[in-house]
């Protein structure tokens, strides 16, 4: 059976890359030795594999892919750190919620 894997590494000025490849430890490889020197993690070398899933299907492991790239860097981190908690109150809708920066603090907890 044939593996996929959408990936995310951080990179040595800590920004993440997510990224997807049927051989996660060749393409860590290519990143690590910089193949192409107009790619993301050229000059952002070395880069850290922080969290990988394996797929069967190529189409689920681009789709994870493209849905990962849309997230903020705390999102990434929530789900590196299998922080569910954070990752689904990062999820929230800012429509509804309001954008993390603007709201106002809560009263629960104070007198």
């Amino acid at each position: 059976m044939k593996f996929y894997f959408t990936y995310i590494v951080e990179c040595a000025d800590r920004s993440y890359y997510t990224g997807m490849t049927n051989d996660l430890e060749r393409r860590l490889v290519q990143h690590n030795e910089g193949i192409k020197k107009d790619s993301y993690t050229f000059k952002r070398r070395p880069v850290e594999l922080k969290w990988y899933l394996q797929c069967t299907n190529p189409t689920e492991a681009i789709k994870i892919e493209k849905q990962i790239k849309g997230w903020s860097r705390r999102k990434k981190a929530a789900l590196i750190e299998e922080n569910w908690q954070d990752l689904v109150k990062f999820s929230k809708n800012y429509t509804e919620y309001g954008h993390p920066d603007t709201r106002k603090p809560s009263s629960a907890g104070s007198d």
